[in-house]
């Protein structure tokens, strides 16, 4: 019901009447014992098995910091972007400049990206292409046993992805005992820290770029932004929150 009219209502009942006449809104809300809050999404994920598998999550956690010559995990994810620019804000004069009209030559074709993020040294390794499919699931598994040729067991968080399970990509996953898979729960994206190297990448490459229409250089500009972790960074992993006091950093100081 309108406010206004709920008021109106309840005021011709004179509910609302008092010595000095209607009372206002803030008023109204009080009486009626009703707060402003603001309205918070509750993060939930509807896996039956979520404690279960959190708690493995984090016993591999502790495992690959307790033995970290020994024991590596990594977090991996996919993500994809579009030639024309996401959209943002930015600084700018109060009153707006013209719209500046940019050049884009053919479509807005999309990229993707697979990622693997060391949970203990920020060490980001990736594979990109016009499609991330099972064939490059199953390269990209080859080259994450590859960065870590003295490893005796490396841990892969991945979450549900389906093409994960394919027969393809299982295939490959017998040929390299070494990687071992830690599934996610289901829609738990606050469990996989790689999801906010991915919004690191789009906050300072693809927001506003003014690359659109030469696609060589902002393929340059991503690969720059990524290789610049390929050894490590403590700087990636407080932005991610496996270093301060989150659940995952917790669990890797919990030795």
């Amino acid at each position: 019901m309108n406010l206004l009219i709920f008021r109106d209502s309840l005021a011709s009942e004179s509910v609302l009447s008092g010595t000095d006449g209607p009372i206002g809104p803030h008023s109204l809300m009080q009486r009626l014992k009703v707060g402003w809050r603001w309205a918070r999404p509750a993060r939930f994920s509807p896996d039956p098995a979520y404690v279960e598998k959190q708690a493995h999550l984090l016993d591999c956690l502790q495992m690959a910091a307790r033995q970290p010559d020994r024991i590596v995990l990594v977090f991996i994810d996919e993500m994809g972007f579009f030639r024309w620019p996401q959209g943002g804000h930015d600084w700018m004069p109060t009153t707006p400049l013209p719209s500046t009209v940019l050049p884009c030559a053919e479509n807005n074709r999309q990229w993707r990206l697979i990622g693997a993020l060391d949970a203990l040294s920020g060490q980001v390794t990736y594979l990109d292409n016009y499609i991330v499919g099972r064939r490059q699931v199953g390269v990209f598994y080859q080259r994450i046993d590859q960065a870590y040729p003295h490893a005796q067991r490396i841990f892969v968080v991945q979450d549900n992805w389906s093409i994960h399970t394919h027969p393809d990509v299982l295939s490959v996953l017998t040929s390299l005992p070494r990687l071992q898979i830690v599934p996610l729960p289901t829609y738990a994206h606050w469990l996989n820290p790689i999801e906010k190297l991915w919004r690191w990448l789009r906050q300072d490459v693809l927001r506003l770029h003014r690359y659109a229409s030469d696609w060589p250089t902002l393929l340059s500009q991503v690969h720059a932004f990524l290789d610049q972790f390929a050894h490590g960074s403590l700087d990636l992993l407080r932005y991610v929150g496996l270093l301060g006091d989150g659940k995952l950093a917790a669990a890797l100081r919990s030795l």
